[in-house]
């Protein structure tokens, strides 16, 4: 095993850690969601609570500790640069709109980059207790179950996940879920696009399409399809784009040309 080899191992295991724990925290919040107290941000849709930034704190503090080195660039509480080449990038709870709805669709997303490539993804579901975990030469895993994609599906015979917010006109929106329809396919959206990624690495989605998303969003679940098989249209993390918004795209490799097309990039 080489130095890299252990450098990824030991930050896997703690990202694991972190996300069991994290979602622990998170699910506690959620069973006592009446007495949170909700703001707005961009738009009386995109809502957040004490609750994802005390979660963002706890992973912060948990990577400080271990990887004082490390980068470290969370949804809530911005980008702190590091010097030992890994960056984690986090989202405490994606999906707060169904957090504080009461909806199960919210997880808590782990990644780390190394240089540009998102080698970890770990992303919990705790309303539905399942782990999603991959490391980059390692495979992906859901509750420990590896997960292998199939090449026959595709987007007539299953599922697409669409992601839509106030980024991108409800024109381009519409007209993407008509040319999906309009090519036999269908489409669900729960409100978590790091949710609907692991899905599609676990392959009960077989593609999806953002126009407009954060890394902290889809590194991780870019790292699980890939893992499990699949293929994602690349997340520019030079300097400042880290930290911008960009088209996100995955799919399974019976798909891959469907959803390429769908978003424009065949």
């Amino acid at each position: 095993m080489t130095s890299q080899e252990t450098d990824l191992d030991r930050r896997f295991v703690l990202a694991k850690a972190i996300a069991q724990e994290a979602g622990a925290m998170a699910l506690d919040y959620f069973n006592r969601r009446d007495s949170l107290v909700i703001e707005t941000k961009r738009d009386p849709q995109d809502v957040v609570s004490i609750a994802d930034r005390t979660v963002e704190k706890l992973i912060r503090e948990r990577v400080a500790a271990t990887f004082p080195g490390d980068g470290f660039l969370g949804e809530e509480f911005g980008h702190t640069a590091g010097s030992s080449g890994y960056t984690w990038v986090v989202d405490p709870i994606d999906g707060t709109a169904p957090f504080v709805s009461g909806m199960p669709n919210w997880c808590v997303s782990v990644a780390v980059l190394h240089g540009d490539e998102p080698v970890i993804g770990v992303i919990g579901a705790p309303c539905h207790n399942e782990l999603y975990a991959a490391a980059a030469g390692r495979g992906a895993k859901l509750n420990g179950k590896v997960l292998t994609l199939d090449p026959t599906r595709n987007v007539r015979n299953a599922m697409t996940g669409i992601g839509a917010n106030s980024h991108v006109t409800p024109e381009a929106m519409a007209d993407i879920v008509s040319r999906l329809l309009q090519a036999g396919g269908t489409f669900i959206r729960n409100g978590s696009g790091a949710l609907m990624l692991a899905y599609v690495a676990a392959g009960r989605l077989v593609g999806y399409y953002e126009p407009y998303m954060h890394a902290w969003d889809c590194l991780a679940g870019y790292c699980l399809v890939k893992e499990a098989g699949g293929w994602h249209h690349p997340f520019p993390v030079e300097g400042e784009r880290l930290t911008k918004g960009s088209p996100v795209v995955a799919a399974g490799p019976g798909a891959r040309a469907d959803l390429e097309k769908l978003a424009g990039l065949a």
